[in-house]
């Protein structure tokens, strides 16, 4: 067993100095990290055993503490970046020494303050580093079913795939790209999006919809297209055979869905279509 950077570990303490007392694995007792005075439960003594977690410190050395930081390896946390360097942000996690999130590592711009989904890796320089690409890291059991409303905090944005979305900050999650298409607002990385599940996979990872389920949707759509009609006095200047784009532009909506809207309201008695517009019945 070897003394493991970013990790808790229950280690024995082999030597007392004045300045602490240094630790080291029963296998390899010469393998040794200091644990600083401050840091030394009361009363021990060599041969106990003392819970800790590794890191480095200011100097780059091997240090242990007895304090659990908010995020160790093979996790995720929401971290605040505290501050910004030349080569990267800096962010609270519960140690005296504030963990480095370089540039690289970041999937967005962050300003002191932020909170931000960060999990550990080591560098090539055997310092650990914060990363904001937590994919492989978030877990996949969670508890939910499909159609359970969930909270989640999206932390990527493909144009292949969709928006990647850590649920509860923990579990992994994934909008399809389907799913983003026409949403009024387009929510972006770091924002909490409510969201529907739509399809547990068998990796237990979690598909979702930011929209209602489509009988509650139309009526959703609709009731958007009347709000958007008294904006315009009453009189849309568009179609439903209006361009895919003018129609996204003005109503957040694909066409398929502004269809089913207006058919919905067409229906219902609410408005009537022309040949260039759609109006309110009075």
């Amino acid at each position: 067993m070897e003394l493991k950077l970013g990790e808790k570990q229950t280690l024995v303490i082999v030597k007392k100095v004045e300045f602490g007392v240094y630790l080291a694995t029963k296998e390899a007792p010469d393998d040794k990290v200091l644990l600083p005075a401050k840091q030394v439960p009361a009363g021990a003594k060599v041969g106990d055993e003392v819970e800790v977690f590794l890191y480095r410190d200011s100097s780059d050395r091997l240090i242990a503490t007895t304090r659990t930081p908010k995020l160790i390896m093979g996790q995720v946390a929401l971290l605040t970046v505290v501050q910004i360097g030349k080569v990267g942000a800096f962010l609270d996690w519960g140690l005296e020494k504030d963990l480095f999130l370089p540039f690289k590592q970041q999937t967005r711009k962050v300003k002191a303050g932020d909170q931000v989904l960060s999990s550990l890796y080591i560098d090539k320089s055997g310092r650990l580093c914060a990363t904001m690409n937590v994919y492989e890291h978030l877990r996949t059991d969670s508890p939910y079913k499909k159609d359970d409303k969930v909270t989640g905090r999206i932390y990527e944005i493909s144009k292949n795939f969709g928006a990647f979305v850590a649920v509860d900050d923990c579990f992994s999650a994934l909008i399809p790209k389907k799913e983003l298409f026409g949403a009024t607002e387009q929510p972006g990385i770091g924002e909490q999006v409510t969201a529907r599940v739509v399809k547990v996979l068998e990796d237990g990872k979690l598909t979702l919809s930011i929209r209602e389920k489509a009988y509650l949707q139309i009526q959703k759509d609709a009731e958007k297209i009347e709000k958007l009609l008294d904006s315009y006095e009453g009189a849309l200047p568009f179609n439903d055979k209006a361009a895919p784009e003018v129609i996204t532009h003005e109503t957040g909506m694909s066409k398929n869905e502004f269809k089913r809207a207006v058919g919905h309201l067409l229906k219902e008695g609410k408005i009537q279509i022309t040949e260039k517009s759609i109006r309110r019945v009075r």
